[in-house]
């Protein structure tokens, strides 16, 4: 009777696991960081859906030192997206359609995975759908592109302490980056690149700085200019003081944002030496800290003269994005 029990028992199990549903495998997911795969008939690419596509897909990326595209787009018929093909990514697939809409789809032939499907019955009506709907898929594939970046991070990661020592915050560093210089309120990391070098500064301005949004360009550019002539010199140049400044020509991008769970103003802009030509992008974000009573500023900035410097921003955006306060 024990043995008839247990058969049964063995059979309800068995049976009961292939009536479960099956969790469908899907591929770790290819392509470049900031790279489109746009999927779309080659008639359509060439006209003004296409031109449409690059106006917004490939629009120049606020704050580098000359026109780069925010996404690099491939393009490719619907035919040779098939196969591994189907692992891009990030994903942009534009069709001729009897329904007009758009949307977002999460890991559909791979992971992690986004792709924007937009459709329309004719090339006015996509025209249309791409204006009303290419900020939402960029923002999406955007946020995909910053956690993935910052997933590779995990593969060697610095054992640095000294902005936790200092500040009370910490970042997801990669190794590559070392501490350069460090003062009573300042910190500067970086790392060398082939034809330059990526950086990170760190330090803290009194919680009530900022106060009048009237004046809010100006008070940061003036917070920048201190800092650089205080702790960041140019090269020596006879009878003249170089340092790091904010290029006068153009005034800085600013928006309101959250990071490391705290309100923030996101700072684009171009740096360049004071009293030398030498010049590049930088990316600021300017950090209320209530529990501190203190403003945390954290800034990136990329010398690389004559290189694009877009997946280095992206690089330096992605790391700032991973502070954390301790409490």
């Amino acid at each position: 009777m024990r043995v008839f029990r247990f058969l049964m028992l063995s059979f309800l199990v068995l049976a009961a696991c292939e009536n479960a549903p099956k969790k469908k495998y899907k591929p770790q997911s290819l392509g470049a960081i900031n790279t489109i795969a746009v999927v779309m008939d080659n008639n359509l690419w060439k006209g003004a859906v296409g031109d449409k596509i690059r106006e917004h897909f490939a629009a120049p990326q606020i704050g580098l030192t000359w026109d780069e595209p925010r996404f690099s787009l491939e393009h490719m018929p619907p035919s040779v997206f098939t196969g591994t093909t189907r692992h891009r990514r990030a994903v942009l697939y534009v069709a001729r359609d009897s329904i007009t809409g758009a949307q977002v789809q999460n890991d559909p032939y791979a992971t992690p995975q986004k792709m924007g499907v937009i459709k329309g019955s004719s090339d006015s009506a996509l025209i249309a759908a791409i204006d009303t709907h290419a900020e939402q898929i960029m923002d999406s594939i955007r946020h995909m592109e910053i956690a993935e970046a910052q997933n590779r991070f995990f593969r060697s990661l610095s054992k640095e302490t000294v902005l936790q020592d200092k500040f009370g915050i910490a970042l997801r560093l990669p190794s590559v980056y070392k501490v350069g210089k460090q003062e009573d309120n300042f910190v500067w990391i970086d790392r060398e690149i082939q034809k330059g070098s990526m950086n990170i500064v760190a330090y803290e301005m009194p919680g009530d700085s900022f106060s009048n949004d009237s004046t809010l360009v100006g008070g940061i550019i003036k917070m920048r200019d201190s800092i650089g002539q205080r702790y960041i010199p140019g090269p020596d140049v006879p009878d003249k003081i170089t340092y790091m400044g904010t290029e006068k020509a153009f005034a800085p991008s600013v928006f309101n944002t959250l990071i490391g769970g705290r309100e923030a103003y996101e700072v684009r802009g171009i740096w360049e030496v004071v009293n030398y030509p030498m010049a590049g992008p930088f990316l600021t974000y300017i950090i209320r800290d209530r529990a501190r009573n203190r403003i945390m500023v954290l800034e990136g900035f990329t010398f690389a003269p004559a290189t694009n410097k877009r997946d280095y921003m992206f690089e330096l955006e992605a790391i700032l994005k991973t502070v954390v306060f301790q409490e």
